[in-house]
């Protein structure tokens, strides 16, 4: 007998789990199996591991709550339903920890001192970041806050450890393809914010299918996710392209707006022009006509963005996401 203690990594691999996991049964937190607690429990009586006062100290520092930060400065945002769903789905796994959510509008430089001053604090354990734009400075801020940093959406400049995205470009892609296979040969988009990353991978999946069916791409213009830019847009595209049959557009609330101004211009949907939005939310099924759209998982998206922090916060390394897209067809395509 040699007198050394035996550590964390020897107990994981002793119990065939992770270095977090064994933590989380240390520290009697929650998100362990009954079966990977059983294993951990057995492996400490094994070896005789007596945890470091030190490292039970350091865990117990921890402050009981995450922050959400969204790159917005509109108090509005809320009624959003988009995001609204997020947040759902992040209350939804918040509910059976014992921390508590901060939820920020950072967009602004005063929002994103607001963060700063919560992580310089250590007022926060983990950081959600949504909404992001292109060099988007509210990047800087969390990842110097040496917590966690999950990613909901990828940003444009490069792949973070940690995110969860939706497949936009192959939902986008399969959403055309859609059209094409109904005869359209006309086909126009109206894109999200081409400075947001879930934007651009949009547009890119919309421009695949058109070039793999060797079909004009050029009719585009742009909104920025809201309703009355998609009115505008589809406005645009009716004065430059009054020839198109189709129309692909990169969310709900802009295909609403474009209804309207095909209505408003006496063009009948989906006879003279079928029209396919994104996101699938409720305003979707409420539309005149029904709105034909590619459904992402929302609630989803909040949900892993949760538990994926939560297991970075427990010392896992959870690895990135992409949730999976889905047609749905309703009247107006």
């Amino acid at each position: 007998m040699t007198g050394r203690q035996p550590t964390l990594d020897e107990v994981a691999e002793r119990a065939g789990v992770s270095r977090g996991t064994v933590s989380r049964v240390l520290n009697n937190r929650q998100h362990v199996s009954a079966k990977a607690r059983r294993a951990v429990e057995q492996a400490i009586d094994d070896l005789g591991y007596v945890p470091s006062v030190a490292a039970r100290s350091l865990a117990s520092a921890r402050r009981g709550a995450v922050v959400l930060a969204i790159s917005s400065d509109d108090p509005a945002l809320f009624a959003n339903q988009f995001f609204a769903e997020v947040i759902a789905g992040v209350n939804t796994v918040m509910e059976d920890t014992d921390l508590h959510l901060m939820l920020i509008l950072a967009a602004t430089e005063r929002g994103r001192e607001r963060l700063e001053r919560v992580l310089q604090s250590r007022g926060a354990d983990g950081v959600m970041l949504l909404a992001l734009r292109e060099n988007d400075p509210l990047v800087k801020v969390a990842e110097a806050g040496k917590v966690p940093v999950v990613y909901g959406g990828q940003p444009l400049e490069r792949a973070p450890r940690f995110y969860v995205d939706a497949d936009n470009r192959g939902g986008a892609r399969s959403a055309v393809e859609y059209l094409i296979s109904t005869g359209r040969e006309r086909i126009a988009t109206i894109t999200g914010p081409q400075d947001q990353q879930v934007g651009v991978a949009r547009y890119l999946g919309h421009r695949e299918a058109l070039a793999l069916a060797g079909l004009d791409g050029r009719r585009v213009a742009h909104g920025d996710f809201s309703q009355e830019s998609g009115a505008r847009a589809m406005n645009e595209l009716l004065d430059r392209h009054g020839d198109l049959d189709a129309v692909f557009v990169a969310s709900d609330a802009m295909a609403a707006g474009a209804l309207e101004a095909l209505r408003a211009a006496g063009r009948t949907v989906p006879d003279d022009v079928a029209v396919v939005g994104f996101n699938d939310i409720v305003t979707a099924q409420h539309t005149t006509p029904t709105l034909t759209t590619v459904r992402q998982p929302i609630e989803a998206l909040g949900r892993e963005m949760t538990r994926m922090l939560l297991r970075a916060i427990n010392e896992d390394t959870p690895t990135p996401l992409i949730l999976p897209t889905e047609l749905v067809v309703r009247e107006s395509a």
